[in-house]
């Protein structure tokens, strides 16, 4: 039988790394940390789920010189073998509504208003463009 002394010690270990369990999984950094003011627009995933899951995903950005964009990109959700393109527009201009998959995911008449480009390729290999 433990003593009163080791079980109190036991008890206020397991407390501390129970806070500390607590802490950590509350103090991850999210979207709302970033400099930006992003907002998503905009999402396509496709309905494969035996082989690569593409995510394809429009972003507006309320202060596109400060954009955190690789930041940003890599907190998106990534799937090993899969694809994850990330567009950023400037929440001034003009928006696409809706994303499709293939090589031109949204309107040539938007393209001017893209700044930049994330894309995590299915070998997790990052790529971050300033434009189409």
């Amino acid at each position: 039988m433990l003593s009163k002394n080791i079980k109190l010690i036991l008890l206020l270990f397991i407390g501390i790394l129970a806070a500390y369990i607590i802490f950590d999984s509350t103090s991850q950094p999210n979207i709302a940390d970033l400099k930006g003011g992003f907002k998503e627009i905009a999402l396509y995933r496709n309905a494969n789920n035996t082989g690569p899951i593409i995510r394809i995903y429009a972003v507006s950005s309320q202060n596109p010189s400060e954009a955190e964009v690789q930041a940003y990109g890599d907190l998106m959700p990534y799937t090993k073998y899969g694809e994850t393109t990330v567009y950023f527009f400037n929440e001034n201009g003009p928006l696409p509504t809706e994303l499709t998959a293939g090589s031109q995911n949204f309107a040539d008449s938007i393209k001017s208003n893209c700044f930049a480009v994330y894309k995590k390729d299915a070998n997790g290999q990052v790529e971050v463009g300033d434009r189409l």
